[in-house]
């Protein structure tokens, strides 16, 4: 019943944007905060961006500050990670979260991401 569904990885080529979202279902969207993690091959699944329930705080990893932007739109129970100036290193597959506290986590199936020339 729950769901949270990501779309809009693909091929882009380095200095390219690419604009994700993550549509849920199946339990009250708004009263979670929500996460972007992405994980490349033979790496470790690492916290890309994060926001509160509400929208009004958001927090980035060191590696994308300034390039990505998290947001969410709780009247479309959906939200979205702007790419911008990507960068091979940012090639990985990128999963949605949503957590609440005292109720647990809920991730995604992920979305890939390749920066290639």
């Amino acid at each position: 019943q729950v769901q949270l569904v990501e779309s809009g990885g693909g091929l882009v080529q380095p200095g390219g944007s690419l604009r994700l979202s993550c549509a849920a279902s199946g339990f009250t969207f708004s009263s979670y905060s929500m996460s972007w993690y992405r994980q490349a091959p033979g790496k470790e699944r690492e916290l890309v961006a994060g926001i509160t329930s509400t929208g009004g705080s958001t927090n980035y990893a060191d590696s994308v500050k300034g390039r990505f932007t998290i947001s969410r739109d709780n009247a479309k129970n959906t939200v979205y990670l702007q790419m911008n100036s990507l960068k091979p290193e940012d090639t990985a597959v990128y999963y949605c979260k949503a957590r609440r506290y005292l109720f647990g986590d809920y991730w995604g199936q992920g979305t890939q991401v390749t920066v290639s020339s």
